[in-house]
C-alpha cells in the first residue's frame, strides 16, 4: 500500500491550497483518513478526520477555513485549506486506515511522506 500527498507549495496569506492524499496497492477498503500538521518545533497535530461515510471532524484552528473530502472511487482524500495564515505553515501528512481483506477484517493504517505547505507574504 501507498500513501502520496500533493498539492502542498507556497503560498500568501490569504491564499489557497488543495492537498491530496492518494492511497493505491492491494487492500479492501479504505476506511477513515486523518490529515495532521507538524511545525518546525512543535508537535503533531491532528487537523482534520474523515470518516469511512463522510463523516468529519476538525481542529478548532482548521474550523470554517480548511474541508475535507474524499473520492472513494479514486481512494483519495482532499484536504481544501482557504484564508491561509502563516500559522498553517508545516508538514501536512495524512494517515490512512484500510481494511486489507474483507474474509479478515484486519485494519492497518499507513503513514504518507508528508506534502510541505508555506504561508509568507
Amino acid at each position: 500500500v501507498q500513501v502520496v500527498e500533493s498539492g502542498g507549495g507556497s503560498v500568501r496569506p490569504g491564499g489557497s491550497l488543495r492537498l491530496s492524499c492518494a492511497v493505491s496497492g492491494s487492500f479492501h477498503s479504505l476506511n477513515a483518513v486523518e490529515w495532521y500538521r507538524q511545525a518546525p518545533g512543535s508537535v503533531r497535530e491532528l487537523v482534520a478526520h474523515i470518516g469511512s461515510f463522510g463523516s468529519t471532524k476538525y481542529a478548532d484552528s482548521a474550523k470554517g477555513r480548511f474541508t475535507i473530502s474524499r473520492d472513494n472511487a479514486k481512494n483519495t482524500v482532499y484536504l481544501q485549506m482557504n484564508s491561509l495564515e502563516p500559522e498553517d505553515t508545516a508538514v501536512y501528512s495524512c494517515y490512512v486506515f484500510i481494511t486489507t481483506a474483507a474474509i479478515s477484517g484486519v485494519e492497518v493504517d499507513y503513514w504518507g511522506q508528508g506534502t510541505q505547505v508555506t504561508v509568507s507574504s
